[in-house]
């Protein structure tokens, strides 16, 4: 790959082997703009690392990151936008369930100046097929219902898969360490701050291979802790980042 890219496509991986081999090969016939892609795992040892090495051979767009940060999927994600080297970093989940002919899209929704662009199951036209009924009650709930009391510019603030401004991540700070919480962090980080977010309709696709990792009872006091701070008076930068820090 010649010259800066555009968008740094960062996927966390746990033990996903040869399962990740169709998910790459949607990814690169689907995005069209220069881009990374940055598989990020917890060690050397995942079994992920060595199927990402020879696909790389013949796509050097694509290699493999170890988180140095600790183990786990929050962690993986902080530290694979921290290694992005494009002004957008998109956050896609390496089972297959999103969709990556978004990923252009939701690129340029960042490039025309929102901080969070999110993929929206729950807005007119998105869907979600399959996966945990729990799960999916609380997240429409969560998503719909910081839409409109909350005013948070997207109707599904708890999905992975957004595209973010690598300059207002950066600013703003990770403070997630559990799960997959950091879409609803910086969704509502951008929203005390201001920032304009965006969305456009996706149809989520619950994994056909492998299991999943998302542990939702061990995760929900996170979301909580993110739900609760997407509401009040519009905040600074330090501000945002004291809070953070502080689990306010």
């Amino acid at each position: 790959m010649s010259g800066r890219p555009l968008v740094s496509v960062v996927v966390p991986a746990y033990n996903e082997g040869e399962d990740i081999i169709p998910v790459l090969d949607r990814l690169f016939d689907a995005v069209r703009l220069p881009c990374e892609v940055l598989v990020v795992v917890d060690d050397d040892e995942d079994c992920t690392v060595a199927v990402v090495d020879e696909y790389a051979g013949k796509e050097p767009r694509l290699r493999h990151v170890v988180n140095r940060y600790g183990r786990g999927p929050a962690n993986a994600i902080r530290y694979g936008i921290e290694a992005a080297d494009a002004p957008v970093a998109v956050v896609t989940m390496a089972d297959g369930c999103d969709d990556p002919r978004q990923i252009d899209d939701l690129a340029r929704l960042v490039n025309r100046g929102v901080a969070v662009a999110a993929a929206s199951r729950y807005m007119p036209g998105g869907q979600q097929v399959g996966g945990p009924l729990l799960k999916g009650l609380l997240s429409k709930t969560a998503g719909r219902s910081l839409h409109v009391l909350a005013r948070t510019g997207t109707q599904d603030a708890t999905n992975s898969f957004k595209a973010y401004s690598t300059e207002f991540v950066r600013q703003v700070g990770i403070d997630s360490r559990s799960g997959f919480e950091i879409g609803i962090e910086l969704t509502a980080k951008a929203k005390r701050l201001g920032l304009p977010v965006a969305e456009i309709p996706t149809i989520w696709l619950d994994r056909q291979a492998g299991v999943s990792n998302f542990k939702i009872a061990q995760w929900i006091p996170c979301y909580l802790r993110w739900y609760r701070f997407a509401f009040g008076r519009r905040l600074t930068v330090e501000q945002v980042r004291a809070r953070g820090r502080k689990g306010w």
